[in-house]
């Protein structure tokens, strides 16, 4: 059997799958036209979450776990990134910072790692500024899931100079912060261009994962015109990825942790299930036993080893 040779993960953070309800679920009033063509016209909603086209499958998975309460980005990024259910381990859902008890779990079992040990080369892409770096000495830093899976192989975050060079991507997918950070050098690109800038770092890499926490931040604030801007520019690095990718040989992947951004009408994060998508040659045999976050990683690993 053939095997896809690459993937290219887009993880959202804070993105469920809401009610069909103008008022509060921002997706169905925002301006995302390749992402709505691409699920066939029309976006999913919690009664018509399902769907399945040629090049692709979309489908509601579950991040609660078994688990009573709201899940949070500490348990659900280390559920995505491990296949381990962590929120049962600990009896809770936990965030947005990893639980201490967690951290060896997600640093021996994260897909970072398990990549490394079968001589695959995998790509965290974001790009971190010197106030991140600085963070990370000081004794307030607290780990989030995902940067305690990189750091735990060996591997160093990327910096303004890789940014610089092209050869990783900023959170905010334009670049358009940086410049209040202090590095007025920084240009800023279009979504298009950083979607396109994902694909062209599988040349390289076996796996390359991508963390757009901007849905969050916007879900939290309950403003419909930041939830707006932040999903539409998340259309456009779709756009971009999907014009340049080789579906032939490249599988686009994309979820979520837990819920939130779909529903303004709550400060908090949902109970609702999260949108998984999977675009290429191989998405149908992908996500056939895909039902809930804990099977993203094993499938991942399945497929590239």
């Amino acid at each position: 059997m053939d095997h896809t040779k690459r993937i290219l993960f887009l993880f959202l953070d804070g993105v469920g799958i809401g009610k069909k309800n103008q008022r509060d679920n921002p997706f169905l009033t925002g301006n995302m036209p390749v992402y709505q063509s691409l699920l066939g016209g029309e976006m999913p909603t919690l009664h018509d979450a399902y769907r399945n086209r040629v090049e692709m499958t979309f489908k509601p998975i579950n991040a609660t776990l078994g688990v009573s309460g709201l899940p949070q980005s500490g348990t659900g990024q280390a559920a995505l990134l491990t296949g381990v259910n962590t929120a049962k381990v600990i009896g809770k859902h936990f965030g947005p910072h990893l639980y201490s008890t967690l951290k060896a779990i997600v640093s021996e079992q994260n897909i970072f790692r398990l990549l490394q040990t079968n001589n695959k080369k995998a790509l965290y892409a974001n790009a971190f500024p010197r106030q991140f770096f600085d963070y990370l000495q000081s004794p307030r830093y607290r780990t989030t899931a995902i940067v305690h899976a990189w750091l735990s192989t060996g591997n160093k975050l990327n910096d303004h100079d890789s940014l610089r060079a092209s050869l990783s991507l900023s959170a905010d997918i334009t670049n358009e912060r940086w410049h209040k950070l202090g590095y007025p050098d920084i240009s800023a690109i279009t979504p298009q261009e950083a979607g396109m800038r994902l694909v062209n770092l599988t040349d390289y890499y076996d796996f390359v994962f991508f963390e757009y926490y901007f849905t969050d931040h916007a879900g939290h604030s309950r403003s419909v015109g930041e939830a707006i801007e932040v999903l539409q520019r998340l259309d456009g690095l779709i756009e971009g990825i999907l014009k340049k990718i080789d579906s032939e040989s490249v599988l686009f992947l994309m979820t979520s942790d837990h819920g939130n951004i779909e529903d303004i009408s709550t400060k908090s994060h949902t109970r609702n299930p999260v949108p998984f998508l999977a675009v290429g040659k191989h998405h149908k045999r992908f996500a056939k036993n895909i039902t809930r976050i804990t099977d993203v990683a094993p499938a991942i690993i399945n497929m590239l080893i």
